[in-house]
Formats: structure tokens, sequence, C-alpha cells
């Protein structure tokens, strides 16, 4: 609809004809855009004659985007901050492009909002990827892709973005389970397969937090434990969730992971004596490191 109007500015007239073979869809489709622009406030006039058509109203331009002050500086703070889901390039011409079609005074306003997301770079997306596979979701349509040297089948059900990374959560028809998969690496085929009735999915933040510390349920850890440390708590706390202060430059710190070794080896990046540890699979668990560890051959 956008292209529609640019396409509106740039010439007097349109036959309808043209429109639909320059934007390469259907004189009936052309139609319903119109409308809806008209719905929107645009005033486009209907051409009569042979070929009929259309015209963007004599002296009108495109109208201002309406947004108040807090909407303007939301909207500035999202496309600035779509860098960290690969999207950065496309965020900024699309806020190039808002930005020309707002009051002068909004215009100020977003200008004085800059904003540094601070993140690992993250792989880039390709929009049109994102496209094929929200339009899978919202119909509803099994969907094929390439991931890797495999070709996948699976039921698509949500995109969702962690850690400026985007997911697909789907049901996998031959894993026959749930399964969350980057976008990134995966090649959409086409043409997709047929429709299915969507499964039941409660929750899907819950589900993909959960997916990520290892757990096939709730969203905790799998493992959880706790370690005295020979520390004071305000050097801990930062680094962690909770950490009770023991007097004496000692703390007791929350840990959890996905395994009890896993669990073990994330104590040592604190660099102190562990005084004690609970439960008990935590403690053969720092026996296994140490063997493991020990057991390292160094060279001179």
């Amino acid at each position: 609809m956008l292209v529609l109007l640019s396409l509106l500015q740039a010439r007097r007239d349109w036959p309808g004809h043209a429109l639909a073979e320059r934007l390469e869809v259907s004189e009936r489709t052309i139609r319903r855009d119109v409308e809806r622009l008209r719905d929107l406030g645009y005033r486009i006039c209907a051409i009569k004659g042979p070929d009929g058509g259309y015209r963007l109203d004599a002296g009108s331009e495109l109208p201002p985007l309406l947004f108040d002050d807090e909407q303007a500086v939301a909207l500035a703070v999202a496309l600035q901050t779509l860098a960290v889901t690969g999207l950065d390039e496309a965020a900024a011409r699309a806020l190039a492009t808002v930005r020309q079609v707002m009051p002068s005074r909004l215009r100020h306003r977003i200008d004085s909002v800059h904003v540094t997301p601070v993140t690992e770079p993250q792989p880039a997306v390709d929009p049109a990827v994102l496209m094929a596979l929200s339009s899978a979701v919202r119909d509803s349509v099994v969907l094929r892709f390439d991931y890797g040297d495999a070709v996948r089948r699976v039921e698509p059900h949500h995109l969702v973005v962690r850690s400026g990374r985007w997911y697909l959560v789907a049901w996998d028809l031959e894993r026959d389970d749930w399964r969350t998969v980057r976008v990134d690496r995966l090649i959409p085929r086409t043409p997709t397969g047929p429709r299915f009735t969507p499964r039941p999915l409660d929750d899907v933040a819950t589900f993909v937090s959960a997916r990520f510390k290892g757990s096939s349920g709730a969203d905790e850890w799998p493992c959880t434990g706790s370690v005295v440390l020979a520390l004071p708590v305000a050097e801990v706390a930062p680094y962690v969730d909770s950490a009770d202060d023991l007097g004496d430059g000692t703390c007791r710190v929350q840990l959890g992971s996905w395994s009890w070794v896993g669990l073990a080896a994330s104590v040592a990046r604190f660099d102190a004596a562990v005084l004690a540890a609970e439960p008990a699979q935590l403690r053969d668990a720092f026996a296994q490191v140490a063997e493991r560890f020990g057991a390292v051959g160094f060279r001179g």
C-alpha cells in the first residue's frame, strides 16, 4: 500500500491496469487497496473512461503520521533496538521513512532519542524468511525447510526472539515433539504443505525459556543447589539471582544448571574457596570435575 501511495504521488493519473502491472497484482487487489487507503483518510479519486484509473486528489500529499510524544519515543526506541535481532539495516531504513511523514515537532522528538543496544553481534535474518515463516504460522500450513544437511517438516506455531536471535517454535513431524529452530540457519522450501490443526501450547515464553534451561517441563533448572563461598556478598550478588550474606566475609549462593557437573563447573568462575555445598549430587559433581581437570596433561 505504501508503494501504491508513492506511485500515485509520482504521476497525476494512473490507469488501473498499469498500477496492477507495476505492482504485479490483480486489478481487484488495486481496487481493494484503494478502498483501504480511502478508509484511512487518503483522498483518491476514480477516473472515468475506457481504461479507468485513479488519481491522488489535487494538492494532497501523504498525511503526516500522528503520534503522541510517548508513541514517538517508543517507535524510535523500538526501531533502534531492532539491531539486536539482525534487522538493523531494515530498521534504520524504516525509521528514516517514518520520520519523513511525521510532523516537524515529532521529527525533532525522535531525533533526540539515541539508543545503543549493547549485545553480542547477531546473525542477520532475511526479512523475506520472517515473512514466509509468519505466513505459515498464520495459515497453519506444514512448513518444509533446509536445516544444515537435512530437510525438516514441521507444523509452525510461533516466532520468538530470545537474546537477540530469532527462533521458530514448531512441532517436528519426524521427531514427534516440540522443537525450537534457529531462523538464521533455515531456508524455507516452496510450496508449503497441507493445513493442520494447531496443537495446544499454553505459554510459549515459558516453553522456550524451559527448553534453554534443559527442562522439558517447568521453567526451571533441572539441577539446583547452593554453595557457601569465601567471598563477601557484595562481590557475588551482581552475578547471581540469589545470594545471602552469612557474615565474616562469606555468602550462600543459590545456583541452577542443566546438569550437576555443569553446576559444579559454574562455581569455579567465582575464584573462591567453597566452604559447603548442597545437595549430595553437587558434592559428587565437584569430585568429577576435579578428577577430569586433574587428568589433563600439560606440556612444558
